[in-house]
């Protein structure tokens, strides 16, 4: 993890901790709210605004590094092997999905084919691996980062695109909350890396909105899966009409 992404991290912590919200943020340093938002999505402090920030915490940059140093180490991804343990258990896998959506063990219960008991089972198999840390009264904290993915063209993600083949693409698209748009372009390979930057800030921005809404009642919120994909590629069709 870059020295830029532990600072940011850390600042947004302290928001958190001292109950500072983006829009309350916003009015005392003269930003709009949505400003606000996307300063901390694509990390683009200026050394003036950082200082701002800071002023309206009561702190120093010095205190800032401290806080950035002191924070858990968290992980990105799971190793091959804690993938394939949780693509061996539904009931396992589905419990870890529902803990990165911070869905409580209540509501895993009420909503599937779960007892508590298994339910708090699967919580210290992922306690054990290093997923999370399982508290009293069945509280959970992820020990992922906000950026934590599957690992590419692995156990959990061929499963998911084998899911997708099967279900998730099989739809219209024109439903409330859908949408599948097909762009084929060609692009020099500057405006390439552009725009894969670029989906992955759309990415990031999606992953902050989810933390954010976390603290929304779980009746307030449901689920939506979004795939973004890039590659160089041409229909087979159109292959087979391509001159030797």
């Amino acid at each position: 993890m870059s020295a830029t992404t532990l600072l940011i991290d850390a600042l947004k912590r302290q928001l958190k901790r001292r109950g500072v919200t983006y829009a309350a943020l916003a009015q005392q340093i003269g930003m709009s709210e949505a400003s606000v938002k996307r300063l901390f999505a694509q990390r683009s402090f200026t050394l003036e605004r950082l200082e701002q920030v800071l002023a309206v915490l009561g702190m120093d940059f010095a205190e800032l590094a401290h806080a950035a140093t002191d924070a858990p180490q968290l992980i990105t991804q799971l190793t091959y092997a804690q993938e394939e343990e949780l693509i061996g258990d539904t009931k396992l896998l589905l419990v870890a999905v529902a803990a990165l959506n911070e869905v409580p063990v209540e509501r895993m219960v009420a909503t599937y084919r779960l007892t508590e008991a298994e339910a708090v089972q699967c919580l210290l198999r992922l306690d054990r691996i290093g997923f999370l840390v399982l508290k009293p009264n069945n509280r959970v904290k992820l020990l992922v980062t906000r950026t934590f993915g599957w690992i590419p063209d692995g156990p959990i993600q061929n499963w998911f695109r084998t899911e997708a083949y099967g279900d998730y693409l099989d739809a219209h698209f024109n439903g409330p909350g859908e949408l599948l748009r097909l762009v084929n372009v060609m692009l020099s390979p500057a405006s390439s890396r552009a725009l894969l930057e670029r989906l992955r800030q759309v990415a990031d921005e999606f992953s902050r909105q989810h933390q954010d809404d976390a603290r929304l009642p779980y009746d307030e919120r449901h689920a939506v899966t979004f795939l973004l994909a890039a590659r160089p590629w041409m229909p087979q069709a159109f292959q087979h009409l391509l001159r030797e």
